[in-house]
């Protein structure tokens, strides 16, 4: 699994809750080049013990608002190599940079500090809190992430932008954005995914199979609907994939043959 914090809830009011209160980057503040180069990977190799699998990079520099598709069969390494992007895991050699910071020269704690205010994650699983509303799951990480709230709230308010995200991705029925998550169906559930991960505009998302469950038609209408949010927010995507169908809805593809490219 990857980068789990919005698995839980706290029990507070979110329009009352405070963020984590820890050093932190403004988005505002990003120099250019920064922001040009959003994660960049050099010379990366990844093996976990006792076994024979490597996982190795030898350049990887992903720019704002660019889409990237890692594609590669079952078991090539995608969703371990998300792990590493996204600072969860670390390389035993080369280096992984977001937005110019090597993942390893920071503190556990700086570390969920970055990944809460500039990365977006759509898990494979959805890992939605199933006694959540579309809403309240939308809105988890700006319970983590003060810059992401207060993002959101710059555009018209938490709740205002949750239900704008929602609805731009196709779930505008209120019924259906008061819904439990455990009551959407597949698609929907998906999709409140989505939406978790593009509020407070992150600048980055990183999404593991996130269109394996859904028949040719809804995937295309869901990367569709995902890319303009994306754009629109200058937020850089890239996602992990078997499967080779999804190469025409890409700027960039990287192909890992035996965990390597």
């Amino acid at each position: 699994m990857m980068y789990e914090q919005t698995q839980t809830a706290p029990e507070q009011d979110l329009e009352g809750s405070s963020a984590p209160r820890a050093a932190k980057v403004d988005a505002a503040s990003l120099t250019e080049s920064q922001l040009m180069s959003v994660l960049a990977v050099k010379n990366l190799s990844f093996a976990w013990p006792s076994s024979s699998f490597q996982i190795g990079i030898t350049d990887l520099n992903v720019k704002s608002d660019e889409h990237w598709m890692l594609e590669g069969p079952s078991g090539s390494g995608k969703s371990t190599l998300l792990q590493l992007l996204g600072g969860v895991l670390l390389p035993q050699k080369g280096e992984i940079q977001i937005l110019g910071q090597s993942w390893a020269s920071l503190s556990a704690a700086q570390c969920d500090l970055r990944r809460a205010d500039h990365v977006g994650f759509i898990f494979q699983q959805f890992n939605l809190v199933p006694y959540l509303s579309a809403i309240e799951n939308t809105l988890l990480p700006c319970r983590f992430s003060q810059a992401r709230r207060q993002a959101a709230e710059s555009r018209g308010g938490l709740k205002e932008e949750a239900r704008r995200l929602l609805a731009a991705l196709g779930l505008g029925a209120k019924e259906i954005q008061s819904r439990g998550a455990a009551r959407l169906s597949v698609g929907q559930q998906q999709r409140v995914a989505a939406a978790r991960a593009l509020i407070g505009r992150p600048l980055l998302v990183l999404a593991d199979e996130p269109t394996s469950a859904l028949d040719a038609d809804n995937r295309d209408t869901f990367l569709e609907l995902l890319f303009t949010e994306a754009r629109s927010a200058k937020t850089a995507i890239v996602l992990v994939s078997h499967d080779t169908s999804l190469r025409q809805h890409f700027e960039q593809v990287l192909t890992l043959e035996g965990g390597l490219c």
